[in-house]
């Protein structure tokens, strides 16, 4: 009976948000922008493939990968900033927090769209060669929000300190096509998680700058000119 109670539960829960397909409840322009999406990630995952891409695009998913690069972030920061480097590195890990709520808790909670490797209909066709498939709604893409949030704090907090931080969107875009590459995400999912980590990490940025003023490295600031 508890169990009964349970599966009623989850339905009622599903019921009550929003389903992302492209079935024909949806109107005209989301029928066509979803239709498009499969076929977009038909292309990335099927057809725009190869094994070099298999191997690094697998790899650059991998979370532990990138932990040499926070920790430098972290030495850099607090080296050449001090206190404001401190302050940076909260501001850092706030955008990140900020940033996985919404798309991981917030949006994913109200609105369900099954993962395409959860997905029947693409069971005979695509290839899946990640680890494992969350459960979860693919939309937004949590990875993508964060990542384009992480990359657009940074960069517009450091841009003065080095050209080189604009790659970091490079990194943020290789590690969101990934998703939609290995099979755990569309196009769209990624897209519109890119789009909502950069606004957030551009309106982090912009409190951060207006409380703690514009970044310099130590040789580059004005007061040592």
């Amino acid at each position: 009976m508890v169990y009964l109670e349970k599966i009623g539960a989850e339905l009622n829960y599903l019921y009550t948000m929003t389903l992302l397909d492209a079935g024909p409840h949806h109107p005209g322009i989301l029928h066509a922008i979803l239709q498009g999406d499969y076929w977009l990630f038909s292309r990335i995952n099927q057809v725009w493939t190869s094994p070099f891409l298999d191997t690094v695009l697998l790899f650059m998913r991998e979370q532990e990968l990138w932990y040499p690069f926070y920790l430098f972030l972290l030495v850099f920061a607090t080296l050449n900033f001090r206190k404001k480097g401190w302050i940076w590195t909260l501001y850092l890990a706030m955008t990140v927090i900020i940033s996985d709520l919404i798309s991981s808790h917030l949006i994913k909670e109200h609105v369900f769209r099954l993962r395409p490797c959860n997905n029947p209909a693409w069971a005979d066709s695509m290839r899946f060669i990640a680890n494992y498939c969350p459960i979860g709604s693919s939309f937004t893409s949590s990875h993508a929000c964060n990542h384009f949030a992480m990359a657009f704090f940074i960069y517009r907090t450091l841009k003065h300190t080095s050209p080189w931080w604009r790659l970091l969107f490079v990194w943020a875009f290789l590690i969101s096509y990934a998703q939609v590459y290995v099979g755990v995400h569309y196009p769209l999912d990624v897209t519109c998680g890119a789009l909502l980590g950069s606004l957030i990490g551009w309106q982090t940025a912009r409190v951060f700058r207006y409380q703690a003023g514009t970044l310099h490295l130590p040789s580059h600031n004005p007061s040592h000119a």
